[in-house]
């Protein structure tokens, strides 16, 4: 198993999960993250610090295109070893998602 980057990462890029992952698994580009799941040890220490809920379990989402894109995305993009300023926006954001129950 392993930890997947969902859309409501999307927009925010939220880097919060990055600073306690042991493996430094974590990719980003310019608008979201994504979780390399050759590299993930499916600790979940990432999953209660991102402040959108878009950490969730492979096994909660089996099927889903996003268990692809992220494997696909990891292996192209840099790896984000610390913590970074979230994007402009990602506060409203995190509120949107809040509030549509979507965290």
């Amino acid at each position: 198993m392993t930890h997947i980057v969902t859309e409501n990462c999307s927009s925010c890029r939220f880097t919060d999960c990055v600073s306690v992952c042991p493996v430094n698994c974590f990719h980003g580009d310019a608008d979201r993250l994504y979780i390399d799941p050759d590299l993930c040890i499916d600790c979940g220490a990432c999953i209660p610090k991102c402040p959108v809920g878009a950490i969730v379990e492979d096994i909660d989402i089996l099927g889903s295109p996003l268990i692809e894109l992220n494997a696909e995305q990891a292996a192209l993009l840099p790896v984000i070893k610390a913590k970074q300023s979230p994007l402009p926006g990602a506060d409203a954001r995190r509120d949107t998602l809040i509030s549509e129950g979507l965290v």
